[in-house]
């Protein structure tokens, strides 16, 4: 059987947005409640797969070593709330270059699909701007936008009760 995915965006949905990019652990702000909302997803048996675009690295602003960084940061913390994101994937383009893999193209998402065999027709899309939507509703799975004045955990835990109860 195929794995059902939720599919979330970065800045904005797990970690507060910047105008100027994340470009340090320090700057990083995990949002409230968001180990809770993966480990929430995880035990009901979801891949949680992070997609995000981030032109801050051919931008010059931060290396790849540094996103890396990052985002061991953010596993250490939901592994002390014993949970954890199951992969991460992010374009480092800038607009202006055109590739497959920034959002609202898809191919991030096309590539965790066969990375980690997923039933999109089943999957979500969660992020805070049209773009994510957009590469969701191209690579075939539901995009959701997430409302400034909602929470994530409201959000997840609304989609799991109407589409898996």
């Amino acid at each position: 059987m195929k794995n059902i995915a939720f599919f979330l965006d970065r800045d904005g949905v797990i970690n507060k947005e910047r105008k100027d990019y994340v470009k340090s652990v320090e700057e990083f702000q995990i949002i409230d409640n968001i180990p809770k909302v993966i480990k929430i997803l995880k035990e009901k048996g979801f891949v949680v797969i992070v997609i995000t675009n981030q032109s801050a690295i051919n931008r010059g602003l931060v290396t790849i070593e540094t996103l890396n960084e990052i985002h061991n940061h953010l596993q250490k913390i939901l592994k002390d709330n014993n949970t954890s994101i199951d992969d991460f994937y992010f374009c480092p383009h800038i607009p202006d270059e055109n590739c497959q893999c920034r959002k609202p193209n898809p191919g991030m998402l096309i590539k965790a699909v066969q990375d980690h065999d997923i039933d999109m027709n089943q999957s979500f899309m969660i992020g805070n701007s049209l773009t994510d939507v957009q590469a969701a509703q191209k690579a075939g799975c539901k995009g959701i936008l997430l409302n400034q004045n909602q929470t994530l955990l409201e959000l997840v835990t609304n989609l799991i009760k109407v589409n898996f109860a």
